[in-house]
């Protein structure tokens, strides 16, 4: 029976003596952001904290081509398009009869795949149902990403403006023609004035700032 119980403990002891190497050894590494996909759709599900408040986006997100794509639906408002492009330059525009268009010349291009690269790690949340890993960068937006899938939930910017996702399909890509700008796009200067609040100036700006 001595035999048996010495037998235990020295068990024990040698078990505990593997855990504590390996905790030792084996620091828990602080969490990243994945990369975008250089190529997904999803839909985006947004509140704007103004009137309106509210807006369903299809998002098509292409880094090879150098677009974003924008189809934005305003609560009780017009369908408009947003179509971004690589080199700066952005058209805003509405179709039918009444259709309408702005373009605007930024400095820089779509964000990049790891435009979230430096961001500062909070920890973990639920959110949305999902228990997500959360970053923040610079102060201008916090991100939530589903810790069992790395899949992108939400999105919330420093004003309160707060995106979340509803689906997310890597590697869809929207054919060409539904990128071309109407005609009318054409006959104006562009503008140096970007609209109010246009988080994707500022989302590639610093991601253009930290990847140098």
């Amino acid at each position: 029976m001595n035999n048996l119980k010495l037998k235990l403990k020295l068990s024990l002891l040698c078990a505990l003596s593997v855990i504590l190497n390996l905790a030792t050894s084996s620091p828990i590494s602080t969490p990243t952001p994945s990369p975008w996909p250089e190529q997904f759709h999803a839909l985006l599900y947004t509140n704007l904290s103004s009137f309106p408040r509210l807006q369903i986006s299809d998002f098509w997100y292409d880094w090879p081509r150098g677009r974003n794509v924008y189809i934005q639906q305003k609560q009780l408002g017009a369908l408009m398009y947003n179509v971004e492009w690589d080199n700066g330059t952005s058209f805003y525009y509405t179709l039918g009869e009444a259709g309408s268009c702005r373009v605007v010349n930024y400095e820089v291009g779509i964000p990049r795949p790891d435009f979230l690269d430096g961001a500062e790690y909070l920890g973990t949340q639920v959110t949305d149902g999902f228990l997500c890993n959360v970053w923040e960068k610079v102060g201008f937006i916090w991100y939530y990403e589903d810790v069992a899938t790395r899949r992108p939930v939400k999105w919330d910017f420093s004003d309160g403006i707060s995106t979340h996702v509803m689906t997310f399909e890597v590697g869809v890509v929207l054919l060409d023609f539904v990128t071309q700008a109407p005609a009318y796009c054409f006959n104006q200067h562009q503008d140096q004035t970007p609209p109010q609040r246009n988080y994707g100036k500022l989302t590639r700006k610093f991601s253009v700032k930290n990847s140098q």
